[in-house]
C-alpha cells in the first residue's frame, strides 16, 4: 500500500491519500480523542502524541498537529493509516459522516439558500477538498451566510482570505441577497 502525502495551505495540517475510499458518503471531522468512538481510524490516529485533529474526506485523511514536528509525526501517522487498512476495520462505523450539522435559515429564503448550497457543492467544496478541508453550510440570516470550516480549513491562516475574497465574492455574484460570509465554530 502506497500512501501519498500533500501539504495543505494550513502548515499544521497534512493531507494523506491512501489510494482507496476513505468515506463513501459525506465527511467526518474529529477535533478531540473523545469524539472518535465511531471511527476506529480516527481513534488510532489520536493515539499518536501530537495529533490534534483528524478530518476524513472521500479519498483523503487530513491530520492536524499540535506542537510536534512533521518529521517525527509523519512516519508514525503513515504506519497507523496502513495498520488501519490492513486490519479490515471500518473507517467509520455506521456511515458516520458528521457534516450535516443543524442548518438555520428563514423558510422564506429557501430559494436563496438552495442557490448558496448548490454553489458551495459545485464550486467551493471540490476546491477546498483539494487542500484537505471542507466548508459546509450552517445558516443564512439578514444577508449573512454562516459556514463551518472543517479539516485543513479549520484554523488555517488563509481561511479568512478564502472566505472574504473567494467564497463571499462568488456568492455575492450569483446571489445579490448575500452581503457577507462568516465562519462559525464547528460543533
Amino acid at each position: 500500500m502506497f500512501i501519498q502525502t500533500e501539504a495543505t495551505p494550513n502548515p499544521a495540517t497534512l493531507k494523506f491519500i491512501p489510494g482507496r475510499t476513505v468515506l463513501s458518503d459525506g465527511t467526518a471531522d474529529f477535533r478531540s480523542e473523545s469524539d472518535t468512538s465511531a471511527s476506529p481510524l480516527a481513534a488510532r490516529l489520536f493515539e499518536i502524541d501530537g495529533v490534534s485533529g483528524v478530518f476524513l474526506g472521500s479519498d483523503f485523511i487530513s491530520v492536524t498537529k499540535g506542537a510536534a514536528e512533521w518529521q517525527h509525526l509523519k512516519p508514525v501517522i503513515l504506519g497507523a493509516i496502513m495498520e488501519h487498512y490492513l486490519s479490515g476495520e471500518p473507517t467509520v462505523a455506521g456511515g458516520g459522516a458528521n457534516d450535516t450539522a443543524g442548518q438555520s435559515y428563514d423558510p422564506a429564503d429557501e430559494e436563496v439558500v438552495k442557490t448558496i448550497k448548490e454553489l458551495l457543492e459545485t464550486r467551493v467544496r471540490p476546491a477546498v477538498a483539494q487542500d484537505g478541508g471542507d466548508i459546509t453550510f450552517s445558516g443564512f440570516r439578514d444577508g449573512v451566510v454562516y459556514l463551518h470550516m472543517r479539516g485543513a480549513c479549520s484554523g488555517c491562516p488563509s481561511s479568512t482570505a478564502t472566505l472574504r475574497h473567494g467564497i463571499e465574492n462568488l456568492l455575492r455574484h450569483f446571489c445579490p441577497e448575500v452581503q457577507e460570509v462568516q465562519a462559525v465554530a464547528a460543533g
